[in-house]
């Protein structure tokens, strides 16, 4: 029996398999990814390695075993289909009878059209008849952190979301979570809506800015259109610039605050507080 995590050296990939070797000996983690010379790290370590790409279904082939737990990690090629590329993995498990997928879904509460794939992954996945567990992750505090430039420059938090809040948490949070999932037991059958223990405003994130770098930092509240008018200007294609606006009138109406407390329960500690998180991006 294997741990399958694919999107491995992806951003939030890396931080599973790095929580599954605290976990698990490593040569019980197979780690899926394109491009093996990205995950040499892990190789190193014991992890196994498996070349596979959503866009070509046959490199999937025999790639799972019975009792295999997988984690499929949602594809980020919005472009591309992403449906169709989390169905090839799904019908890839249901081949090998693996015990247990787990998908990186998104929150229940979030109906922009950035949640229409993962809804329809969703059906995919409880139509296959395999044993699953629905991993609904919400917001990253990176999203934002990662993001400070433009903010830093212009000394100004620039969102479309009104007095809306989110209960972001970091990638190591939600990492935490899944690896609990994989390792675990009694996770069959199963939905988590995930986020961080405490929402927060954006005239909140703005003042804890303030508050760390000593400069005066504004949340400057826009309307969809000028947002809009940003992005596409920052150089962003249409389909994206229209999915953020979208995550920032969802933002507004509270679908992106999740109180469940499964995510700090699954990881068995607090959520990351977003200060840290700010901190953090202020260092590196």
């Amino acid at each position: 029996m294997s741990i399958v995590v694919t999107g491995a050296t992806g951003h939030l990939g890396r931080h599973v398999v790095e929580q599954l070797l605290e976990k698990v000996p490593a040569e019980q983690i197979t780690a899926v990814v394109r491009d093996e010379a990205k995950a040499a790290d892990f190789a190193a370590r014991g992890v196994k390695l498996a070349v596979a790409d959503y866009n070509t279904p046959e490199t999937f082939d025999g790639l799972f075993a019975a009792g295999d737990k997988v984690l499929l990690i949602s594809g980020n090629e919005f472009d591309k289909g992403r449906v169709q590329q989390h169905q090839v993995v799904i019908d890839a498990a249901k081949a090998a009878g693996v015990a247990l997928l787990a998908y990186t879904s998104a929150p229940g509460s979030l109906k922009a059209a950035l949640a229409d794939d993962h809804r329809a992954t969703e059906e995919a996945l409880l139509a296959s008849g395999l044993p699953y567990s629905l991993l609904r992750n919400g917001w990253y505090h990176e999203n934002y952190t990662e993001n400070l430039a433009p903010v830093l420059e212009h000394d100004a938090v620039v969102a479309a979301a009104g007095e809306g809040r989110v209960s972001s948490a970091s990638r190591a949070d939600y990492a935490a979570a899944a690896a609990a999932v994989l390792t675990g037991e009694g996770h069959e059958n199963t939905t988590y809506e995930l986020g961080g223990d405490a929402a927060w405003s954006f005239a909140e994130y703005a003042a804890e800015l303030s508050r760390q770098t000593g400069k005066e930092i504004a949340y400057n509240a826009v309307t969809d259109e000028v947002l809009k008018g940003i992005l596409a200007g920052a150089g962003l294609p249409a389909p994206l610039v229209e999915i953020f606006v979208g995550v920032d009138a969802s933002i507004e109406k509270g679908e992106l605050v999740v109180s469940s407390g499964d995510l700090s329960r699954l990881a068995g500690r607090p959520t990351t507080p977003l200060a840290e998180a700010v901190a953090a991006a202020l260092k590196g």
